[in-house]
């Protein structure tokens, strides 16, 4: 499996103190962040919903590739270093093989999110209230696809979409 620790390894480091926030919740952190030592907690709307403390672990990447704000706060849970990615979409683009590294911890997470979702899908396939919708918000996760992408360039900044 490629590691991406190794391909973030020429890139920034910086030492975060215990309790500190990385990554806040709702702002545009505009850097990806690839963990090299330490246990971080990941919460949403003040609830943490993981722990992780795994090298190679990478945080920000979906805010960056969707340009989003954060959908979570990454805090530090004792003295942590990360590697900081300053342009990501950059580093990405340049570096495939960590593109495939960020692209396997997503679907890995995403796949864990589906087998979470089935679960609970059928144990309550049968209530009548918020609990049975569970069938129609796995529908829209699993079917939802991104906007079509843009096919300009700095040179065509149309791209396909002008008339002619």
């Amino acid at each position: 499996m490629t590691d991406l620790l190794s391909f973030a390894d020429d890139q920034g480091v910086e030492t975060v103190p215990g309790g500190a926030v990385l990554i806040e919740e709702g702002a545009h952190p505009g850097r990806m962040l690839v963990l090299a030592a330490g246990e971080v907690v990941v919460e949403h709307d003040g609830v943490a919903f993981a722990r992780i403390d795994t090298p190679g672990a990478v945080f920000g990447e979906m805010s960056a590739v969707l340009a989003i704000p954060a959908t979570a706060t990454v805090r530090a849970v004792g003295d942590v270093r990360v590697h900081v990615v300053d342009d990501p979409l950059a580093f990405l683009s340049d570096r495939p093989g960590a593109a495939l590294a960020v692209l396997r911890t997503t679907a890995t997470r995403l796949d864990g999110l589906t087998h979470y979702l089935v679960d609970v899908k059928r144990q309550y396939a049968d209530a009548g209230d918020h609990l049975g919708m569970v069938d129609q918000i796995l529908d829209t996760l699993v079917h939802h696809q991104a906007p079509r992408a843009r096919t300009g360039s700095s040179r065509d900044p149309e791209g396909d979409h002008h008339s002619h």
